[in-house]
């Protein structure tokens, strides 16, 4: 079905134009999370000042018209670990060695156990009450954690696996405790009136590079490790309401304008695509590092993709005609009806953020708007 044949608006998430979630942390919030840092700002004025910088964000996306907002992920330094170490028996641990990314490695800090996994009483919980109470009618907030599986790769990771082997020595246990932690904080977040949980989810990158594999010395494949993810992650949503939408982000890192693993979907799209429970799936799409589209065939005919073809490393903006006519190229594997548009991934992944100003970001999120109301209406 061609782009000029569609149906319009849609009134649940995805919507047809959308943010992944982390936007650039104001000047102002930096300073006073070094402030804090230092043991010259309390807590509860730290608290004031995000709360303030949350609500400007908040009113900042429904000025340039997105229908979901989020806190920006204004309170956490990483988009995954604050999550991790949100959750009960596990604590921050420094390491000797960061992330490494394409030129550049992150702050050297993981998410060690310290004991049994649960999920009980998660910051994440009142951080979502807050924004919730900024939802009007056409506009919904939205939770964005990491996934359960990549919470399992953390865990994994050669600094953490010894410890990890300690307390769970059967894997089959682990994945378990796991999705019961994610069980009870998404069941808190739904009491707290959450509808839209996206699980932010780079583990499937990390799969289809084949630099991974070349440091992987234990014979293991790309099925038997994804079918290892998408169990974790189907089991963390498996009987929940039916009123919560969960989708996932899938992408290839996002640091500081840089990225961590290149690949296409192929390997573990049969996989991801045809069996992780999710309603949609954000996909990482603005550089030929993500491959072509020809893995979308295997996505389930009940389930939405939302392209992110537009890149939130650079405040160049992309050629409207070029997306349109990619998004057009999608329909051959994707109804059109099926494909909503978005950036790739956040703006700010971690509280350093990507090399571009706030008002580029802004102008990259109309653009996004733009071309979704051409394309759909």
């Amino acid at each position: 079905m061609g782009v000029g044949t569609k149906q319009g608006k849609r009134l649940v998430t995805p919507f047809r134009y959308d943010n992944v979630g982390s936007f650039l942390r104001p000047e102002k919030l930096k300073n006073a999370r070094a402030s804090f840092k230092d043991g010259s700002l309390s807590e509860n004025e730290l608290k004031q000042v995000e709360d303030a910088c949350i609500i400007e964000l908040i009113q900042k996306q429904k000025d340039v018209g997105l229908q979901v907002i989020t806190d920006g992920e204004f309170r956490r330094s990483w988009w995954h670990l604050d999550f991790m170490w949100g959750l009960n028996g596990v604590s921050k641990k420094m390491i000797d060695q960061g992330y490494l990314f394409h030129d550049e490695e992150t702050r050297p800090e993981t998410a060690s156990l310290t004991g049994k996994i649960s999920g009980e009483n998660h910051p994440f919980v009142e951080h979502f009450s807050f924004i919730r109470s900024y939802e009007e009618d056409g506009v919904v907030a939205r939770q964005t954690i990491p996934a359960p599986a990549q919470f399992l790769a953390e865990l994994q990771r050669p600094d953490n696996i010894k410890v990890t082997e300690e307390i769970y020595p059967n894997e089959e246990d682990l994945v378990a405790d796991i999705a019961k932690a994610y069980q009870t904080v998404i069941k808190d977040l739904y009491d707290a009136g959450c509808r839209s949980v996206q699980l932010d989810d780079c583990t499937w990158g990390m799969l289809v590079d084949p630099k991974y594999w070349e440091s992987r010395h234990d014979g293991a494949t790309v099925e038997e490790i994804g079918e290892l993810f998408l169990r974790v992650n189907n089991l963390a949503i498996e009987n929940l309401p039916e009123d919560l939408i969960v989708t996932t982000h899938v992408c290839r890192g996002n640091y500081h304008s840089t990225w961590a693993s290149s690949g296409g979907y192929d390997s573990i799209s049969n996989i991801l695509f045809a069996r992780e429970n999710v309603s949609a799936y954000y996909l990482e799409y603005d550089t030929e590092r993500a491959g072509d589209f020809t893995p979308l065939k295997h996505v389930s005919e009940d389930k939405f993709v939302v392209l992110g073809l537009f890149s939130s490393k650079t405040g160049d903006l992309e050629d409207k005609e070029g997306i349109k006519a990619r998004i057009e190229e999608a329909t051959k594997y994707v109804d059109i009806n099926r494909l909503c548009i978005s950036p790739q991934c956040g703006f700010a992944s971690t509280e350093e953020g990507n090399i571009l100003t706030e008002e580029q970001q802004w102008e990259k999120l109309r653009l996004v708007k733009e071309v979704a109301d051409e394309v759909w209406g």
